[in-house]
């Protein structure tokens, strides 16, 4: 039983560890400099997390990969119940209600990472040809991609929306379909975008395209813009950090927090903080070589992979003023509880996979 548990823990990745660590750290460091009371509730937040990782790790699913449509269906119906139950805060109908514990949850949130998983096991069931996935096989992983992207974008949250869409095709392109269907796939939307426009766009959300593209930016952006010109290249002290300090800048600790860490850290800070998410994703991105047949680590590594990347991507270009503002928080860095405990479990269900994917072959020599 020892040798098995030593080999279990020899395959846990703690490069992952090791890049993701440095987030905490700094997330909690300047949250604890603005307002001590979030960065309370974030060291809770970090607690519930850890107890949620150590029981995901230890979850048997690679002996259970069957229940995962099963799960996928669960998450879908939940998505559904937001529609007829669900709780609409600023506008938007997204959370359901729990009543035992007085609170809400967001369905969006919960079936990311089942959203992956299951991705994953409708590749490792049909596995690609030499020469990529066909139309057949195109429409079919489609539908699984598209289903939860429209109830979502419905709530509305374009933004968790189109990021859940890019991850689902994302995953569909590292793992191969014909370049054919990608190059019909890419005419049809330039085509078609002044009709997307015109008729699936609600208003709040064309109003944020034409300020994105007005020479004016927004009152946010404006300030965010502020911090980080005034961070200068090494950035300052957190008492002369006066957009955040003085309430200038607005939602420093979630939304905006990237222009509060140049403002503090300046332009060798931010290029240091993307230099480790780059880091993090090419690691995820480079399980697709070490593991080459084993298609459900592929699938949901890149989906973490893309997941990081598109929401780091749209927070930061949305801070310095080149992307609509929309919330998608700085994954790992941001404060929010729901969002950090959700990247935190799709780790730790990474690790699970990697840890137990020689765990039939232990059983089988123990036996023996």
């Amino acid at each position: 039983m020892r040798l098995f548990d030593k080999r279990i823990i020899s395959h846990f990745d703690y490069l992952l560890l090791i890049f993701v660590l440095p987030l905490v750290f700094l997330s909690h460091h300047l949250i604890s400099e603005t307002n001590e009371i979030l960065a309370k509730k974030q060291l809770i937040y970090f607690s519930i997390s850890l107890i949620a990782f150590a029981f995901v790790f230890i979850l048997p699913i690679r002996k259970k990969l069957r229940l995962i449509p099963f799960l996928y269906w669960v998450g879908i119906a939940l998505l559904l119940a937001v529609e007829f139950w669900g709780v609409t805060k600023l506008g938007a109908k997204r959370w359901l209600p729990v009543p035992i514990l007085n609170t809400t949850m967001q369905p969006s949130e919960l079936i990311k990472p089942i959203y992956i998983l299951m991705l994953g096991y409708l590749i490792h069931s049909r596995p690609p040809p030499k020469k990529g996935y066909g139309l057949k096989d195109f429409i079919y992983f489609s539908f699984y991609i598209l289903l939860p992207f429209i109830l979502i974008a419905k709530e509305p949250d374009l933004g968790t929306a189109l990021v859940m869409l890019l991850v689902g095709y994302g995953i569909l392109f590292i793992i191969g379909v014909n370049w054919k269907i990608w190059a019909t796939i890419i005419l049809s939307i330039g085509l078609s975008s002044p009709l997307i426009y015109t008729y699936l766009i609600k208003d709040y959300q064309k109003k944020r395209i034409k300020d994105f593209i007005s020479e004016k930016p927004s009152y946010h952006v404006q300030q965010s813009i502020i911090a980080i010109g005034s961070g200068g290249l090494v950035g300052k002290v957190s008492e002369d950090a006066t957009q955040t300090q003085l309430k200038f800048l607005p939602i420093a600790t979630s939304d905006f927090i990237f222009a509060y860490f140049v403002e503090r850290y300046g332009f060798l800070g931010a290029l240091g903080l993307i230099f480790i998410y780059v880091l993090l994703i090419m690691h995820l991105l480079s399980m697709n070589y070490y593991y080459k047949d084993d298609y459900v680590i592929r699938c949901f590594a890149s989906g973490l992979a893309l997941l990081i990347f598109f929401n780091m991507s749209v927070n930061i270009l949305m801070v310095i003023g080149f992307a609509p503002v929309v919330g998608l928080p700085l994954p790992l860095f941001s404060y929010g509880g729901s969002s950090f405990i959700n990247f935190v479990v799709i780790f730790a269900i990474l690790e699970n996979l990697l840890a137990f994917r020689y765990m039939d072959m232990y059983n089988y020599e123990r036996r023996l």
